[in-house]
C-alpha cells in the first residue's frame, strides 16, 4: 500500500493508538507517526517498545505539522486536548478521534478546531479488555467495523482520505449520523458493559457465595462477564456520563424485558422462555455469519498448556 498521510499524530498511547501505529507500519500508510501520552511512564514505555517514530513531551508538539491527528484519549479528556492542539494545527489537516460516544465529542472538540482544518469524528468497533501501550497489535482492526461520523458539509476528499487509512489498517468502513451512532452503541456496547459490571458486582456483594467459589467455579457465562468488566474504568466512566440519554433508554428497555422474563419464570411459562431464547440465538448466528465472531468451541480461545 502507499502512504496516505505524510505525518500522523496519535494523542494518547493506549490499546487503540498502539494498534493504529502497528497497523499503519504493517502496511506503510504513513511516512512518520508521532505520539504523546499524558503520563511520563507511558511515554517511556512507548519509547522502550518502539511505539511511534517520535514520542513527544506535549500534545501540541506531537500535533504540529501533522496531516492527521487522532485523539485517542478518554471521552472526558477530548475538550482539553483539542484546546491544547488547536493553535498548532496546520491548514488542511484532519482531526479525528476514536471515542465510543460521538455527539458529546463533537460538541467538545468542534469549538477548538480552527477554520481550514477538517474534523471528522470516527470510532473503531474493536478492542480487548486490556489497556495500555503494550496491549496493542497490528491485527486488532482486521475485518472489524470503523464508523465515520462526518458533519453535514464535510469535505468529501478529506473523508475519503480518512476512509482509505482506516480501510488500510484492515477495517470495514461505514458512515453514520452521530445520534444514531450513540443509540446503536448503547445497544451493542454501552449497556452490555454496564450489565457485565453489575453482574460481577452482584457476585461480589452476595456473601453467601465466597470469593474463592466465584473464581474457582466460574462457568463460561460469568467468566465472559468478568472479561468485559475488566475494561478500562476511566474510559467507561466517561462513556456513561457522555452517552447518558441513549444508555438510559436501552437500560429501561432491558429492565422491561427482564421483568417479562422474571414473570415467565415465576409462572412457569416455558413457551415464552423457549421462544425468547430461540430469537436471541438467531442474533448470535447472524453475528457469526457477518464474520464478527467465531463459532469455534469456547469462543475460539486457545487452550493454555498445563
Amino acid at each position: 500500500m502507499s502512504v496516505i498521510y505524510n505525518r500522523v499524530a496519535l494523542i494518547g498511547l493506549g490499546l487503540i493508538a498502539s494498534s493504529i501505529f502497528w497497523a499503519i507500519k504493517r502496511n506503510g500508510l504513513a511516512a512518520e507517526v508521532t505520539g504523546y501520552a499524558r503520563s511520563a511512564e507511558t511515554r517511556d514505555t512507548a519509547r522502550r517498545i518502539g511505539l511511534c517514530d517520535r514520542v513527544c513531551d506535549s500534545a501540541a508538539e506531537a500535533a504540529a505539522d501533522a496531516d492527521l491527528v487522532v485523539l485517542c484519549v478518554p471521552v472526558g479528556a477530548m475538550a482539553a486536548v483539542a484546546a491544547e492542539i488547536g493553535p498548532v494545527l496546520k491548514p488542511g489537516a484532519t482531526v479525528t478521534d476514536v471515542g465510543s460516544v460521538k455527539r458529546d465529542v463533537i460538541e467538545s472538540v468542534s469549538p477548538h478546531v480552527p477554520e481550514g482544518v477538517h474534523f471528522i469524528p470516527s470510532h473503531p468497533l474493536a478492542g480487548t479488555e486490556h489497556s495500555g501501550p503494550e496491549a496493542g497489535f497490528a491485527e486488532l482492526f482486521d475485518n472489524r467495523w470503523w464508523l465515520l461520523v462526518p458533519a453535514e458539509g464535510s469535505d468529501r476528499q478529506a473523508v475519503a482520505r480518512l476512509r482509505a487509512l482506516w480501510e488500510g489498517v484492515g477495517s470495514n468502513v461505514d458512515e453514520m449520523d452521530a445520534d444514531h451512532h450513540d443509540l446503536v452503541l448503547a445497544v451493542t456496547s454501552h449497556a452490555p458493559h454496564l450489565i457485565a459490571y453489575t453482574m460481577v458486582g452482584v457476585a461480589d456483594d452476595l456473601r453467601r457465595v465466597t470469593d474463592s467459589e466465584v473464581i474457582k467455579y466460574s462457568a463460561a457465562g460469568f467468566r465472559d462477564f468478568t472479561r468485559i468488566a475488566a475494561s478500562d474504568p476511566t474510559m467507561w466512566r466517561d462513556v456513561f456520563l457522555t452517552n447518558k440519554d441513549a444508555t438510559l433508554e436501552i437500560l429501561g428497555r432491558f429492565t422491561e424485558e427482564l421483568f417479562a422474563l422474571q414473570r415467565a419464570i415465576r409462572t412457569g411459562d416455558g413457551d415464552h422462555l423457549h421462544d425468547y431464547f430461540t430469537r436471541t440465538r438467531a442474533i448470535r448466528r447472524g453475528i457469526i455469519e457477518a464474520g464478527q465472531d467465531t463459532d469455534a468451541p469456547d469462543f475460539g480461545r486457545v487452550k493454555q498448556p498445563k
